[in-house]
């Protein structure tokens, strides 16, 4: 069976796949939409467990104290570009504030 870019387009929708691994997964189970869905989540525990290994070793600590209430966010990268990345860095003072505002966080 060809696959057409209205299954692709299906399968990506039901899926959150991309293009590419929904275009390999339909040829791989010849057009069946369930099995090309099975296929995708076999895929990506395979994906998953070859990254469990990685280490997050960049990164930064931030620390925030309001009254009574003190946080503590540490947030890693897997390199060095990510955690040097301004956007990467001016994550810690939402994380944060929301930390600080949480009803959850106690003494």
């Amino acid at each position: 069976m060809s696959v057409t870019a209205a299954l692709v387009k299906e399968l990506r929708e039901k899926s959150g796949a991309g293009m590419m691994d929904c275009k390999k997964a339909l040829g791989e189970t010849d057009g069946d939409m369930d099995a090309a869905i099975d296929w995708l989540r076999t895929k990506g525990l395979a994906t998953a467990a070859k990254k469990s290994g990685r280490v997050a070793a960049e990164g930064l600590v931030a620390i925030a104290v309001s009254g009574t209430k003190g946080a503590v966010v540490e947030l890693n990268a897997e390199t060095d570009f990510v955690a040097r990345n301004t956007n990467f860095r001016n994550l810690h003072p939402h994380w944060l504030t929301s930390r600080l505002r949480s009803p959850i966080l106690t003494h």
